[in-house]
């Protein structure tokens, strides 16, 4: 990319992002919330650390990815940036070893195996990887989701293996607004149900406060309902290319 083209995709950013940043505020105030209160986590998939170097540069410390392929190599081409990286997709448990090698964040752990594998990769390094419950809102009792996740009823039990397990600590839980079942097309009910989730798992949890929720089409119904963290990538970055 030439100066030019580097100079016009840095304000194309940060366009989006002020954007973005404003859409959070405005949903904060409506909801009578501090804007501290809510942490953008860009998703960088299928954009260069290019892109990655100019979000830094524009104050974004917190970005995502969902395939740990494209993850490790961007992590790695920016490793000297001020950046946490949070890992929001399926994960496979061979994967395990190499996403704990730059993630801080697992956002989508949703089985024991999941657990031991990270647990193990994590404690191989000497490093403590924050861990998330992703909640599948339309799987029924004992379920996972189509996208990932455990069922509601699932959730306090898969919580406290993650809290015992060593090299992980978990922080919260994650959602992703379903394309199925009572929740379809209904983002704020989701959100709201995954507060109650959050609710009741601080009970036994009290430090599992994080709560990621909300993408670029539906962030301002996640904000509104409570979520502390919302991933948000082609509100940022633009519409994705295709899939490569």
């Amino acid at each position: 990319m030439s100066g030019s083209q580097q100079t016009g995709r840095g304000e194309q950013l940060a366009a989006n992002l002020a954007r973005v940043e404003q859409r959070i505020a405005d949903a904060c105030r409506a909801a009578g919330r501090d804007r501290g209160e809510v942490t953008l986590i860009v998703v960088t998939k299928t954009y260069p650390a290019s892109d990655v170097r100019l979000l830094a540069g524009l104050g974004v410390r917190e970005v995502a990815e969902n395939r740990d392929q494209e993850a490790a190599a961007k992590a790695a081409e920016s490793a000297d940036l001020p950046l946490s990286w949070h890992f929001v997709g399926q994960l496979q448990t061979n994967k395990a070893r190499s996403v704990v090698g730059y993630a801080d964040h697992v956002h989508s752990v949703d089985r024991l195996r999941l657990v031991t594998a990270l647990s193990s990769a994590a404690t191989a390094v000497q490093r403590q990887v924050g861990c998330l419950v992703q909640v599948a809102l339309d799987a029924e009792a004992g379920d996972r989701g189509e996208r990932g996740g455990v069922a509601p009823d699932a959730v306090p039990a898969l919580a406290d293996a993650l809290a015992a397990a060593p090299g992980l600590r978990l922080d919260g839980l994650m959602t992703v607004a379903p394309l199925a079942g009572a929740y379809a097309g209904q983002p704020r009910a989701a959100f709201d149900r995954l507060m109650e989730i959050s609710s009741r798992l601080r009970e036994t949890h009290p430090a599992a406060t994080m709560v990621s929720a909300g993408m670029s089409q539906d962030l301002d119904d996640a904000v509104t309902a409570g979520a502390t963290h919302v991933r948000v990538g082609t509100a940022v970055l633009g519409v994705r290319p295709g899939l490569r």
